[in-house]
């Protein structure tokens, strides 16, 4: 986009918020340095701003990306010069929440924090909950189908919504807000949307399905010697019927060790000698029978898992001790800064042999690859983190995708388990992914964004 559009983008949305490449190299861009890549931000405040602002963009040939929380891991807002930003942070108001239907009407800008606390008043919860939820909006996550760690439960992202808005590239403005489970109308046109990290539309309402919550969680931290002993734990815990898992994250040694060194934990505070670590929550009616039926729970099925070692947190303080080795995962960029990171999914019982396997495959490569490996063990999402010193060269990266995608797909996983495809999967998505699915989605894109409006670049390759 030429300066000399400038002015002419102003006239166009006089009541938006617009900043030019000046003002945006002086502001923070998020976790990729790369969102702010482009000739101008907008921030509309409302649909029809953001419908405006498309129109504007298609008629002089200009790439559109929208943003949220630009807490995005694979580069699907990243941008560059000549494109402009849709920034969606003005449109941020909880519209509504239905405490009877358990349906929130929620803009695209609102955070997952704001909403979770929002819908906790009535005792409700969005079923969803990701470490960024203090940034991460909820827009973007149903552009990148965001999972989280109770999507073995409640789903991703899809099964969240029950129905959206968004503007189109020519400007029209897509509106199904529907708030029921049930509906068979024809094409659920909603699902075009979700995942498809705004190549085919800006979303910019949501209604959102809301499940009750439990009056009260308990975290432990389990030691077992593999992912199968902390799977029979799991299944244990999901055949209760008085409790509710809330989340089954597992840790694999080099990566527990490393954040035991980051977080500067005493030896001996929490059990971390393990080959693995499970973080378990449970939820129940209080906090003494969420704590007991965990104790209980452990104990009965303490010699069947093989379980080496456990701790049920006995105050706040050491449940936020549990999960900060699990979510503060920026202690892997300060040992590796951009050390290549990935998001797969990985069926059934066949964790175990693919950290084996990559591990291998990986040292085969350089004999100092020693993986950091933990994830969303009930759906099998791993998100993995190679242990290199700065970025590595393109060949050897994509040799490494190689290491860690090859028989994925054809096993029933995916090599993008909740991260999406963006930029950084780009390459991956061509020689990873279904060839068929790629030759439908260019058609999708191509019939709905023909100009190639929204998101140039991203996702898929337009011929």
């Amino acid at each position: 986009m030429s300066a000399a559009l400038l002015p002419a983008l102003r006239a166009a949305l006089p009541h938006a918020t617009i900043w030019d490449a000046a003002e945006l190299a002086t502001r923070d861009p998020g976790f990729d340095a790369r969102n702010f890549g482009a000739s101008a931000l907008v921030r509309p405040r409302d649909a029809e701003g953001v419908a405006a602002l498309v129109r504007f963009c298609a008629e002089h040939g200009v790439g559109l990306v929208a943003q949220g929380g630009r807490t995005g891991l694979a580069g699907g807002a990243a941008t560059s010069e000549g494109q402009v930003i849709c920034d969606l942070g003005a449109m941020n108001r909880i519209e509504e929440i239905d405490p009877f239907a358990r349906v929130a009407i929620v803009q695209a800008g609102a955070t997952l924090g704001a909403l979770q606390e929002a819908a906790a008043e009535h005792g409700l919860d969005p079923g969803i909950d990701l470490a960024a939820r203090g940034s991460a909006t909820i827009g973007g996550m149903v552009s990148t189908n965001a999972g989280g760690i109770m999507a073995f439960r409640n789903g991703t992202m899809r099964h969240r919504v029950l129905g959206l808005e968004a503007v189109l590239p020519d400007g029209r403005v897509f509106r199904d807000l529907t708030r029921v489970p049930k509906t068979s109308a024809g094409y659920d046109l909603k699902h075009l949307f979700i995942g498809a990290e705004g190549t085919l539309g800006i979303v910019t309402r949501v209604a959102v399905r809301l499940d009750p919550v439990n009056g009260a969680s308990a975290t432990a931290l389990v030691g077992v010697p593999d992912a199968q002993s902390a799977q029979r734990i799991v299944r244990h815990f999901l055949g209760s019927t008085s409790t509710r898992l809330t989340a089954a994250e597992i840790l694999w040694r080099n990566f527990a060790a490393l954040m035991q060194r980051g977080l500067g934990y005493a030896p001996g505070t929490l059990p971390l000698d393990a080959p693995c670590l499970l973080v378990l929550g449970l939820g129940a009616d209080s906090m003494d029978a969420a704590r007991g039926a965990l104790e209980d729970g452990l104990a009965a099925i303490w010699e069947q898992a093989g379980i080496v070692d456990g701790l049920v947190a006995s105050s706040d303080a050491q449940a936020a001790a549990m999960w900060r080795l699990r979510e503060e995962t920026e202690q892997i960029e300060r040992a590796h800064p951009m050390a290549p990171s990935f998001d797969v999914s990985v069926p059934g019982g066949g964790l175990d042999a693919y950290v084996a396997r990559i591990e291998a495959g990986l040292k085969k490569l350089d004999a100092s690859y020693a993986p950091y490996v933990y994830g969303h063990l009930a759906d099998g999402n791993l998100h993995i983190s190679v242990n290199t010193d700065g970025p590595v060269p393109h060949e050897r990266h994509a040799a490494i995708e190689d290491v860690l995608y090859d028989g994925l797909r054809e096993a029933g996983g995916s090599f993008s388990a909740e991260h999406g495809v963006g930029l950084e999967k780009r390459e991956a998505y061509e020689r990873h992914a279904d060839p068929v699915k790629r030759d439908l989605a260019r058609m999708i894109k191509a019939m709905i964004d023909p100009d190639n409006v929204l998101n140039p670049g991203k996702v898929v390759a337009r011929e």
